[in-house]
């Protein structure tokens, strides 16, 4: 079995995008205990603004600004909403 994308989102206003994905992993690993990857990304120009993701060796982390940091998983309405109060904050992104 392979990973099942679960949602898929891509969004621009200006020169802001905003792109989510988010996908089911037949199981869950050490990494990844939730069962899911994702990639979750707001930036300008080539610019990351913020990025939350679980790349394989990091775990679940985020990029904010220049810092890169810690994420704790708690569910994926949580991820979402956590992912959109940054973009609304640090880009001006307007959720519809």
């Amino acid at each position: 079995m392979t990973a099942r994308q679960l949602f898929r989102y891509k969004g621009r206003q200006g020169e802001i995008l905003v792109e989510m994905v988010i996908w089911r992993l037949p199981t869950g690993t050490d990494e990844r205990p939730h069962g899911l990857k994702y990639r979750l990304f707001c930036g300008r120009s080539g610019d990351c603004l913020v990025r939350y993701d679980n790349e394989s060796g990091k775990g679940d982390h985020r990029h904010y600004g220049p810092r890169e940091e810690p994420y704790v998983f708690e569910s994926v309405e949580r991820l979402v909403d956590d992912f959109r109060q940054d973009c609304a904050r640090l880009a001006g992104w307007r959720w519809e």
